[in-house]
């Protein structure tokens, strides 16, 4: 998607510090023995590198090529690995059955209709073992979006699904998760947690069962 790239061709490494929960979903993922992480949108890496730095063996797609540029030569700065691919999220994920531990997705699976957001979900739970971890976060609908977002000028495209005809962000896709679409989504999960960061996106950390 062009847009994508030229987000990451003017602005770089998008994000540089990871989500606030990381340190905590680490601590999770030590408990339940968790070696091998999927980052699903994975950007310019921030998580891969936090996530390999303490030992994980990681894993990351992209549909920026620039985004993917941008993460490899963060990882290389670091002396690190990660196995990063391009590919997109709306398309069969190139893994196996139940091939992670674990699968890390921030501020990611919201852009893109209802449909193709259960899609992946759905690829989600594919190459997750049972007794996975998910940590993902996404924005909540909370009134009507376009009061926190003004200068986007949103249109609705579908209930919850809104597109900004300007902006950083303009013709992506933006669903708003309602609480109780959250539990829908995310059914065949034992939601450990669902709490809102400090950037008003909802947070859930689930067990896949």
């Amino acid at each position: 998607m062009p847009e994508w790239e030229d987000i990451f061709e003017e602005q770089g490494r998008v994000f540089t510090e990871p989500h606030q929960d990381m340190e905590w979903v680490v601590q999770v993922f030590q408990e339940y023995q968790v070696r091998r992480v999927l980052d699903v949108g994975c950007g310019s890496g921030r998580h891969l590198v936090y996530l390999s730095k303490r030992g994980f063996e990681t894993y990351g797609f992209d549909i920026s090529q620039r985004a993917l540029s941008l993460a490899q030569e963060w990882l290389q700065e670091e002396g690190l690995h990660s196995a990063i691919i391009e590919h997109r999220m709306e398309e069969r994920f190139p893994y196996d059955d139940a091939f992670f531990d674990a699968v890390v997705s921030t501020q990611v699976i919201h852009h893109n209709r209802m449909s193709e957001i259960l899609f992946t979900v759905s690829e989600i739970e594919r190459v997750l073992r049972s007794g996975g971890i998910l940590f993902v976060s996404f924005p909540r609908l909370s009134g009507v979006p376009s009061e926190g977002d003004k200068d986007w000028e949103l249109e609705q495209i579908e209930p919850g699904t809104y597109i900004p005809r300007s902006g950083p962000e303009a013709g992506i896709a933006h669903h708003y998760f309602t609480e109780d679409e959250t539990y829908k989504v995310f059914a065949n999960f034992d939601i450990q947690s669902i709490h809102m960061d400090e950037t008003n996106h909802r947070c859930v950390l689930g067990i896949k069962r």
